[in-house]
């Protein structure tokens, strides 16, 4: 098989059908800025932890980091996959080997010009240290083949592999040779993006400026998805950390910012009035959720983890998360998505108090302190964190709610196994990337559930897992998905609460903002 400068590659059917780049998109004339110059200002509701996209799974880096840095591979604007770095992608007929040949004269902000040496470097890091690297298990060994090329080599072949390798929730950006050697959550801000970092000042902004070294893409005449022909218009851009939901309200209201994320529905009425805004909805923004730990007791004990789930009431979780802008959602999908299942539905909004004391009963649970481990920058997390406490003491369990910052909150939960039993979470891009890059990190290496070993960790759902990836057709795929979805609530290893829709808001002087699931600075201009 030959996928030979592609424009985009289904996901369903990436390793066996080459799509052929359309000549007609090259030739025809590319986006030009209507107008240079200015600062934009975004009001980004999370503290971020780090700007390395390798170790950084939170949506408050991705924000910034993918405006500096970029993969081989991404996702267009329907998420299916797209090349960015690679100007093209061959595939062997066996599907055992992938030759990515690399844009010419792109450069690094340093002003070094890429090399396969570099991708080589970036991807020995990413096998290291990298969040999802157990997307490159199938993998047998990647070489530079000359400057220009860059070699996978396959164990196995994989019909999901390019698939996963075009995410963005912990994508495999491309970084100079030299920085690959960074410590995790160390990585240098040097990329190939259209912006490079100009200062980051932790809790307060991160500004970027114009990177007058970078090449656009040609194949393409305008920004998709997350590439595309992308042109800095604005000279800089600072990404403002405002938590406070009515801070973000008053600096769209004022012009202080000119666009931010999750505006509060409770301000939608008087919004709409102004001119000089335009409000977004964005429908299924995420899947909101806890993530469990199974190994710190009295999760420890199913029966104690099967009690909460029959304990909780989900339009009363949502209700609260989200001002009403949500709608009750089983799993890790969404209905309409071509994978979306209901597996699992009998576990799912139980409202059964009841049954919730009979198996704390059953499984001996003596008020052992069960631990809720939120955070108030996402306010929609910390609303449902408290609900979810009092629907726990409404029938017994002794909870502790322990309130820190995002960034410290996803650190704990990244690194211990102890001080906490569940943690507020959302899964928000991965399940509009499909269901393997929405639960991977379920199966090994993350087993973000904490078993107790690696040895511990659940058999029938990695199974199930593994068959997702490797199913040689969708319908296998589709068939192991479900198994896989109703393992992981059966045994309570993850509680879905409901998918949340977010109102964006920019100001009516913003031209060619486009909102995303991600906010995206290229091709933005002031009038």
């Amino acid at each position: 098989m030959s996928v030979r400068k592609s424009r985009r590659l289904s996901p369903t059917a990436i390793a066996f059908a080459a799509l052929a780049f359309g000549a007609g998109a090259a030739e025809a004339q590319q986006f030009s800025c209507p107008k240079k110059g200015g600062e934009l200002v975004f009001g980004q509701q999370a503290k971020l932890n780090s700007l390395d996209q390798h170790t950084s799974s939170t949506a408050s880096t991705r924000n910034i980091a993918q405006q500096i840095f970029e993969p081989l591979l991404i996702r267009d604007e329907n998420f299916a996959v797209m090349p960015n770095l690679a100007a093209s992608v061959d595939a062997s007929a066996d599907g055992k080997a992938y030759v990515f040949k690399l844009r010419p004269n792109v450069k690094f902000h340093n002003g070094k010009p890429l090399t396969s040496a570099d991708v080589v470097a970036t991807f020995d890091r990413y096998k290291q240290l990298g969040i999802d690297r157990g997307m490159l298990a199938a993998v047998e060994n990647w070489e530079a083949r000359d400057p220009a090329t860059f070699v996978i080599n396959m164990k196995t072949a994989q019909p999901t592999f390019l698939e996963s390798l075009s995410s963005f929730l912990v994508p495999v950006v491309i970084v100079p040779a030299e920085s690959a050697s960074a410590a995790a959550m160390q990585l240098p801000s040097i990329g190939t993006g259209p912006f490079q970092l100009v200062e980051n000042v932790a809790d307060s902004h991160v500004k970027l400026r114009r990177y007058d070294g970078y090449t656009p893409d040609t194949r393409y005449k305008d920004a998709d998805g997350f590439a595309g022909y992308r042109v800095a218009c604005v000279d800089t851009v600072v990404y403002r950390i405002v938590t406070e939901p009515g801070a973000r309200v008053a600096g769209i209201e004022t012009g202080e910012l000119h666009a931010a994320e999750d505006i509060p529905v409770t301000s939608q009425a008087r919004l709409k009035q102004n001119r000089n805004i335009t409000l977004t909805y964005l429908n299924n923004f995420w899947i909101q959720l806890v993530e469990v730990n199974v190994s710190a007791p009295p999760t420890d004990n199913l029966k104690v983890r099967q009690a909460v789930m029959a304990a909780l009431n989900m339009e009363e979780i949502m209700e609260s998360a989200s001002d009403g802008a949500y709608r009750l959602n089983v799993g890790f999908q969404y209905p309409g998505q071509t994978q979306y299942t209901d597996a699992g539905k009998e576990t799912y909004n139980q409202k059964n108090p009841a049954k919730a004391k009979q198996l704390l009963a059953e499984a001996g649970y003596k008020s052992e302190e069960v631990v809720l481990l939120t955070n108030k920058d996402y306010t929609s997390m910390y609303n449902a964190s408290l609900v979810m406490a009092e629907q726990l003491k409404a029938v017994g369990v002794n909870v502790k709610l322990e309130v820190v910052d995002w960034p410290a909150a996803a650190q704990r939960w990244s690194n211990t196994t102890t001080g906490w039993n569940f943690f507020f979470n959302a899964h928000g891009n991965g399940p509009a990337q499909g269901p393997i890059q929405t639960i991977r990190q379920y199966a090994a290496p993350q087993n973000a559930y904490k078993p107790k070993s690696p040895e511990a960790a659940d058999k029938p759902f990695n199974d199930a897992f593994n068959e997702m990836v490797n199913g040689a057709t969708l319908e296998i795929r589709k068939a192991a998905f479900a198994r896989a979805q109703a393992r992981l609530l059966d045994q309570a290893l993850v509680i879905p609460f409901g998918a949340l829709n977010q109102l964006q808001a920019v100001r009516s002087n913003v031209k060619n903002y486009r909102p995303f699931r991600i906010q995206r600075a290229s091709n933005v201009y002031f009038e």
